[in-house]
């Protein structure tokens, strides 16, 4: 499949699949959705100053990477795990402008090391923050009650859907420890009821730019 990388409507770049006319972030800003979906509406909400976070598209690394620098910044102790069953080249991943954009370019070895160290296997980055990678395809995942706090980032319905079915949300509500959250750029109402035909109550807010809507999924909140 032909792939490019593409700048978007912030400034930072993303990778665009140009035969499914599909990128791993909004063409409307990457940087700016990752902000909004998984900080804002994700993280932020939690309030608590240790969480584990499982991430359904690790891809480019942008969100494990805004996420690191949160819990620097907030002093958050946080276990990452990202699942990804087609990893990003490093090269593709080296090539994108998220330490310019997000200011970060003191943090390069970072950045580096999470596309780096070894998958499966548990990397420490700091006393703040820790990462795994998981080399998986997400109808595989079999854990149970093992997180805060899901970002559902694969790609969207109209490529992938079966990503987004009853099977799959349930696999979420499963991994997902009482009061705990998924949260995905997506709004689709048939994806809202695979949310809830498992169990969780969904909620739309405002979505990122370029986006109406985004929903943020609850178990037992």
């Amino acid at each position: 499949m032909k792939r490019e990388i593409i700048k978007t409507r912030d400034g930072s770049t993303t990778i665009h699949l140009v035969d499914w006319n599909e990128s791993y972030h909004s063409k409307n800003g990457a940087i700016r959705e990752a902000y909004h979906v998984f900080i804002q509406n994700g993280l932020s909400l939690l309030g608590e100053k240790s969480v584990s976070i499982l991430e359904i598209g690790f891809g480019t690394g942008l969100n494990a990477f805004i996420t690191f620098l949160e819990a620097q910044k907030n002093k958050l102790t946080i276990e990452y795990t990202g699942v990804e069953a087609y990893p990003v080249e490093e090269g593709e991943a080296f090539a994108m402008n998220y330490l310019e954009e997000l200011q970060a370019v003191s943090q390069e070895a970072e950045f580096r090391k999470m596309h780096q160290c070894p998958w499966e296997e548990k990397t420490h980055f700091n006393p703040y923050f820790s990462l795994t990678k998981r080399r998986q395809f997400f109808q595989d995942i079999e854990d149970k009650e093992a997180f805060n706090l899901i970002y559902f980032d694969a790609f969207g319905y109209q490529v992938q859907p079966e990503l987004w079915s009853t099977e799959i949300f349930q696999k979420m509500y499963d991994s997902l420890k009482n009061n705990s959250i998924l949260v995905t750029y997506a709004a689709r109402g048939v994806i809202k009821r695979s949310m809830e035909a498992v169990g969780f109550v969904v909620k739309k807010v405002p979505g990122p730019p370029g986006k109406r809507e985004m929903m943020i999924a609850f178990k037992n909140i």
